[in-house]
C-alpha cells in the first residue's frame, strides 16, 4: 500500500462496542498499525450520531450492544449515502459461517472473531484496509 502507516495517521476510527475493555483492545491494535485518530462509542445509536456529525474512514464495530445493535447500526449506515461508503469491520462472538455470510450481506467488510488475538486482528484490519478499492 502507497505510504503505509503514515498514510493511516490521518485516518479516523470509530469504535463501537459496549466494553470500554475492548475499545481499548482495537484501539491498542490499530495503533501499532499506525491509526492514530480515534472515537469511541458503546453503541450503535451512538455511532450513528458520530458518523453523522464526524468524518469517519473506517469503522470497528461490535455486534452486540445496548440500543442498537450492529446490524441496525451497519443497515442504517448502508442506507445513508453519507456513510454508505466507510469500510465496516464487525466483532462479534457469533463468528459461524452463516452468521459471517449474513454480516456480510449486511455490508461489513470482514467479521473478527472475539475475544480475538490482538496479532490476528491486527493482520486481518491490515488485508482489510489494503484490499479497498
Amino acid at each position: 500500500s502507497v505510504g503505509g502507516k503514515q498514510n493511516r495517521s490521518r485516518l479516523r476510527v470509530l469504535i463501537a462496542d459496549d466494553s470500554s475493555t475492548a475499545r481499548i483492545q482495537v484501539r491498542t491494535v490499530l495503533q501499532g498499525l499506525g491509526f492514530s485518530q480515534f472515537l469511541e462509542v458503546p453503541d450503535g445509536a451512538f455511532a450513528i450520531a458520530m458518523a453523522a456529525r464526524e468524518k469517519c474512514d473506517l469503522i470497528v464495530t461490535d455486534y452486540n450492544m445496548p440500543l442498537m445493535d450492529g446490524r441496525a447500526l451497519v443497515s442504517y449506515l448502508k442506507q445513508n449515502p453519507a456513510t454508505a461508503a466507510i469500510p465496516i469491520i464487525f466483532l462479534t462472538a457469533n463468528a459461524q459461517p452463516a452468521e459471517v455470510t449474513q454480516y456480510k450481506a449486511l455490508g461489513a467488510m470482514d467479521v473478527i472473531a472475539k475475544p480475538f488475538n490482538p496479532m490476528t486482528l491486527a493482520s486481518q484490519i491490515r488485508q482489510v484496509w489494503d484490499a479497498r478499492p
